[in-house]
C-alpha cells in the first residue's frame, strides 16, 4: 500500500464530512466548490499553516510531530480508532522505529486452541487481514468450513464479498462488508507493506464493485462488541451478539465469540446447530477438537 496515497485520501475524505457549521466556523457566502471544509479551514482550525497542512495531506510527514496530528485530529472531529489510524500513516518522530521486518507467518498457541474447544458457542481465531487461523466446531458450522478451503481462500474477507453464501447469511450484508472494509483498512495503517494484504486489496477489488466503493470511503473501524443478524441455511434465523477479545502473545491476533440471549429463539436455534454439527453418535465419548484452519 501507498503510505502518501492513503494519507492523502484519509485526510480529504474525513474533511469532506464535516460542515463549517459542524465546526465551528461562520459559514462563508455563496456556493462552495468543495462538500465540507476546505483545507485552509483544517488548517485554521487546527492552528498550522495552510501550506503546512496541503504537505501533510500530500502524504509529506516528515518530521510531523505528535502535537500537530492531535490538532488535526481534533479539527477534523476524528474518534479514537480514527486517530490511531492517522498516527500510524502519518508515523510522528516520537514513534518513528526502524524498518520493520517482514511478517512471520501467524500461530495459534495450544492454549487458544483448548480455549476454543472449552467453547460451547462459535469462536473463531482471526488473524492479519482477517484471515480466519482456527475455530471451534459451531464457529465453522455458523459461517463456513475455512478448514476444507484452500489455505489462499482462509480469510473472511474474500468470505463476505465473494462467497454468495456470506450474502444469504448476513440479513444486511452491506452492513457486514462496510465492517469488513473499514476493519481491513486500520490494518492497512499498520502494515501498509504487507505484500499479502496488497494482493487481497487487488483481489476484491477486481471482483466487487461495492469492495471499490467501500474502500474508497477510507472509513476504520476496530470491532470490540457488536450484534449480527443471520439467516442460517439450516437453523433460520438468529441474533447473535459477539465480542472481539485481544490475544496478548499477538497483537494481530484477536478471538471472536458470538453469543445469544438467554431462553431466546437464537439460543434455541443455535442449540440444533450444535446438535446438528455433534461428533457422530458412533463415538459418543469422543471430545470434541477444535479444527485447525493453519
Amino acid at each position: 500500500m501507498d503510505r502518501s496515497t492513503e494519507i492523502r485520501e484519509f485526510l480529504r475524505t474525513r474533511r469532506a464530512r464535516i460542515t463549517p457549521e459542524q465546526a465551528g466556523l461562520a459559514p462563508h457566502p455563496g456556493a462552495r466548490r468543495v462538500p465540507g471544509l476546505r483545507r485552509e479551514e483544517v488548517a485554521q482550525l487546527a492552528g498550522v499553516s495552510v501550506d503546512y497542512y496541503v504537505r501533510l495531506e500530500r502524504g509529506r510527514t516528515q518530521g510531523v510531530s505528535e502535537t500537530v496530528l492531535d490538532a488535526v485530529a481534533r479539527a477534523l472531529h476524528l474518534d479514537d480508532t480514527e486517530r490511531a489510524h492517522l498516527f500510524d500513516l502519518a508515523q510522528p518522530t516520537t514513534t518513528r522505529t526502524r524498518p520493520r521486518r517482514p511478517l512471520s507467518p501467524q500461530r495459534v498457541r495450544p492454549a487458544m486452541y483448548r480455549a476454543l474447544d472449552s467453547l460451547s458457542a462459535p469462536a473463531l481465531i482471526q488473524g492479519r487481514r482477517m484471515d480466519i487461523l482456527a475455530a471451534n466446531r459451531l464457529g465453522y458450522a455458523l459461517f463456513a468450513d475455512f478448514e476444507a478451503r484452500p489455505r489462499s481462500e482462509r480469510n473472511f474477507a474474500r468470505y463476505v464479498f465473494l462467497d454468495e453464501a456470506a450474502r444469504s447469511l448476513y440479513a444486511d450484508w452491506e452492513k457486514a462488508a462496510a465492517d469488513c472494509v473499514a476493519t481491513l483498512h486500520l490494518y492497512a495503517g499498520r502494515h501498509p507493506d504487507d505484500p499479502q494484504l496488497t494482493e487481497l486489496i487487488g483481489e476484491l477489488s477486481v471482483h466487487s464493485d461495492t469492495f471499490r466503493r467501500l474502500w474508497a470511503d477510507h472509513d476504520v473501524l476496530a470491532h470490540a462488541t457488536g450484534t449480527k443478524r443471520l439467516h442460517h441455511p439450516v437453523v433460520g434465523e438468529m441474533t447473535l451478539d459477539y465480542v472481539v477479545l485481544a490475544v496478548e502473545s499477538d497483537p494481530d491476533q484477536s478471538l471472536v465469540i458470538l453469543t445469544p440471549e438467554p431462553a431466546s429463539p437464537s439460543a434455541e436455534a443455535l442449540d440444533i446447530l450444535a446438535s446438528w454439527t455433534s461428533p457422530s453418535t458412533t463415538e459418543p465419548h469422543a471430545p470434541e477438537k477444535t479444527r485447525r484452519a493453519d
